[in-house]
């Protein structure tokens, strides 16, 4: 079994990847690709944890599908925020031609 420590540096890593480009990048899309990839390091601390969690009982037999569940509906909640995401991006291109995050401020007001 892979060390608890090894899954907390993989998934601190790609969180920190991910907020950099959502800090970084200037395109809208690639700024939702970011934010699911912070998304998907908190559903692999999610399995991670129920794994743990499963193996601390004296019965190895007895999982807890709790993590798998939550990352489940985490799963499924992103990507109804990526649909949502993507409709608002494409009216904003077709009535402004851009989706750079720095020119688009009609969202502000």
């Amino acid at each position: 079994m892979i060390p608890i420590e090894y899954w907390l540096v993989f998934s601190s890593l790609l969180f920190c990847i991910g907020a950099y480009g959502v800090l970084t990048k200037r395109n809208a899309i690639v700024v939702l690709m970011c934010i699911e990839i912070m998304l998907n390091s908190a559903n692999i601390n999610l399995v991670m944890f129920s794994s743990y969690h499963s193996v601390l009982h004296i019965d190895a037999m007895d999982t807890d599908p709790s993590g798998q569940a939550f990352a489940l509906f985490s799963i499924a909640i992103a990507a109804a925020e990526v649909a949502v995401g993507l409709a608002i991006l494409l009216s904003v291109y077709r009535q402004y031609k851009t989706i750079e995050v720095d020119k688009i401020n009609i969202l502000r007001w």
